[in-house]
Formats: structure tokens, sequence, C-alpha cells
């Protein structure tokens, strides 16, 4: 939980997954923005996205949770989740489009 804690999540018990009783020590959002990450990564060695895919994917979890904030419609943790992950994805894309120019640039 301390890794969690470290990583900025609120580690909110009604936002969070449970697996047999144990709390994730992140909540649903970041739980999909982390395995996003991981995916995004996979995908990009086959697929890279276009940029303005990964800036829609990004702003689709933001867009659920400014819902959310504004108390317009309450978010579940599977959506949450899902969003999360859409996010991870486009937000890994987009780093790994820009450590690639990074490098071209620099070398």
């Amino acid at each position: 939980m301390k890794l969690g804690k470290s990583s900025g999540c609120h580690q909110r018990a009604d936002r969070s997954f449970f697996w047999h009783g144990y709390q994730f020590p992140i909540c649903a959002r970041c739980t999909g923005v982390v395995s996003g990450y991981f995916w995004g990564g996979l995908l990009y060695l086959k697929i890279q996205l276009p940029i303005e895919w990964c800036l829609l994917m990004c702003l689709i979890m933001f867009i659920d949770w400014h819902i959310q904030h504004l108390g317009i419609k309450k978010s579940t943790n599977v959506r949450r989740l899902l969003t999360g992950m859409l996010c991870g994805v486009g937000y890994m894309q987009l780093m790994l489009y820009l450590l690639k120019s990074l490098i071209r640039i620099i070398l």
C-alpha cells in the first residue's frame, strides 16, 4: 500500500478493486492507467497509433473524471478501469513517440 500511496493514488476503498479480501494498492483508474502503459508499450512495437487518437484516448479518461467531479454522473470502477487503460495506452504511445523523436534529434 505504501507504493500506491507514494505514486499519488488516493487509494479510496470505494474506488478500488479487491482480490480475496485485499484491496489493490492503487484505485481502479490508476490500475487501468498502469496496465495501459504496459499494453501501450507492447502495442507500439507493432502499431503506432496516430497522435490524434492518443490524445483522444487521454481525453476520454479526463471527460469521465470531469463528469463525475461535476456530479453529473457517478463513474463505476469498471468504467474507471477502462478509461484509465485507454489513457495509459495513449499516454505511453505519446511518450514513445517523443522518445523516438528525441533520439532522432540527438543522433
